[in-house]
């Protein structure tokens, strides 16, 4: 029935009606249902107009409204989230059930484990109902034209039906259920990095009385995922690796990725790996020829190393942690480049004046490119200072010079200018206008990771007396030129 439709002498009941319904509405169903009634029996309006105004559920602002009783819990209940709903519904001719799913494609209900057609409440064979998503559609006029012309067209019914959905843990975003269990007000997060089977978490104080059901709520909700844990401290400069805990699922630390078309394995409680570093390892390997030659001082497990050898270049790979190292071997023999990568066991320092000086000789006299790379963002710069008087011999004027790529964080206003200069005081050398700078990724409020890329001075390795290099001079900000790179995509 139509606002029209409606006799004149009702008129006015019809709009205080619409009005209070309207309000009692958002309170609650059940009260609102309740004063209809009883506005109808008062007001004496005609059966026709108060079946036309029968109130219909209200949807609350989220779908989902947990149990109070799950706040605060510690050990996962998963039957407590249980809860029963009202959601709007169209009654669909099986005929045209598909086209008409496909053009409502944005209007109907997306959540885990919830079909989006169920049976009809009269089990019909003809018809069944599409379940519709409450935020998007809470009345015929919600529909967009081309949605309601194409209703119109399958002979759908004008009509909205209400169908009372069961939610169970199962349909809840891992959001949901930890936003119902911690203590309102404080953060509620779902993040973490993925390692192969591993989800990895770094909590907060507060949340960790519920760690143990966090932990479960993501092995829960992340497919693939049979193992969450959480860092315990910071990550140690020397080996790189950090402490952790078993939140939930098997304690196997063995994880298999794959990254850029690479696989890797390690034991991820003894090395480091961050798979948030993906698009850089990408970058740098791009910039290495068939050919050229690689120093990976800080090797790892071989993100850089190995797909550089498959590339075709030739790969001399360090690292200081054996277990580090060890990996490194099996991911050669994993990728089968294990013939073009030599690994070494070493301290960085050592490593740069030990197989890199005994090398670089005969490299230079060569055409190819010779890359340093240089990833322990944390010390990384402070391993310059190996090349000064690296050589005895001054380089002829064809020969190409390493290429560094030096990774370090910056905590400064312009981090560009910062990693520049702390490199050309670690060389004793001024790097303006002669290197690159390329933001990596924020890793912390007011932290972010760089890379400084230069071709290595050869007033700095061909030095007679390293310790006599001239330092560099302290650079005024406004006059760093050094070149600024886009932002990772």
């Amino acid at each position: 029935m139509r606002v029209k439709d409606v006799e004149p002498q009702c008129f006015s009941h019809f709009r205080l009606l619409s009005r209070v319904c309207s309000s009692l509405a958002i309170e609650g169903n059940l009260k609102a249902a309740a004063a209809h009634r009883s506005i109808c029996s008062a007001a004496s309006l005609p059966v026709s107009v108060c079946s036309a105004l029968a109130v219909k559920p209200i949807m609350e602002a989220k779908l989902y409204r947990p149990p109070p009783e799950v706040r605060g819990m510690t050990s996962l209940d998963k039957e407590a989230f249980t809860q029963t709903i009202s959601v709007p519904a169209l009654r669909v001719p099986t005929g045209v059930l598909n086209k008409v799913v496909k053009s409502l494609r944005k209007a109907t209900i997306q959540r885990p484990g919830v079909p989006r057609v169920v049976q009809d409440k009269e089990e019909s064979s003809d018809f069944r109902l599409v379940l519709l998503d409450p935020h998007r559609v809470s009345s015929l006029s919600s529909f967009s034209e081309a949605e309601a012309e194409a209703l119109r067209s399958f002979s759908v019914a004008e009509e909205l039906q209400y169908y009372e959905l069961r939610l169970t843990y199962h349909n809840l975003k891992s959001d949901e259920v930890l936003e119902a269990v911690l203590p309102q007000g404080q953060d509620v997060t779902s993040g973490f990095s993925r390692v192969g089977h591993i989800a990895h978490m770094n909590l907060r104080d507060h949340q960790l009385p519920y760690k143990n059901l966090i932990g479960q709520v993501i092995m829960d909700k992340n497919p693939g995922v049979t193992c969450v844990v959480n860092k315990t401290n910071m990550i140690d400069s020397t080996y790189r690796n950090f402490k952790m805990e078993v939140l939930a699922g098997e304690e196997n630390m063995v994880a298999k990725v794959k990254e850029n078309g690479v696989t890797y394995e390690f034991d991820f409680s003894h090395v480091y790996w961050n798979p948030r570093l993906s698009t850089e390892h990408q970058r740098v390997v791009q910039l290495v020829k068939h050919g050229d030659t690689v120093f990976d001082v800080f090797a790892g497990v071989g993100p850089f190393a190995v797909p550089a050898a498959r590339s075709g270049a030739n790969v001399l790979a360090n690292d200081l942690n054996p277990e580090s190292h060890r990996w490194l071997q099996h991911n050669c023999k994993l990728n089968k480049v294990e013939n073009k990568v030599r690994t070494f066991n070493l301290d960085g320092r050592a490593f740069i004046q030990g197989p890199l000086k005994q090398e670089l000789p005969a490299l230079l006299k060569g055409k190819a490119t010779v890359h340093v790379v240089m990833n322990l963002p944390a010390l990384a710069l402070d391993f310059l200072d190996a090349f000064r008087g690296l050589l005895q011999q001054e380089a002829s004027c064809d020969e190409i010079l390493p290429t560094v790529h030096c990774y370090g964080f910056s905590k400064a206003d312009n981090p560009e200018a910062d990693v520049a200069e702390r490199a050309s005081q670690s060389l004793g050398f001024p790097l303006e206008d002669r290197c690159s700078v390329h933001f990596v990724r924020n890793v912390a409020p007011n932290k972010d990771m760089m890379c400084v890329t230069f071709t290595l001075p050869k007033e700095v390795i061909f030095s007679s007396d390293p310790e006599q290099t001239e330092p560099s001079p302290e650079p005024a900000p406004k006059r760093q030129k050094c070149a600024e790179a886009t932002e990772d995509p």
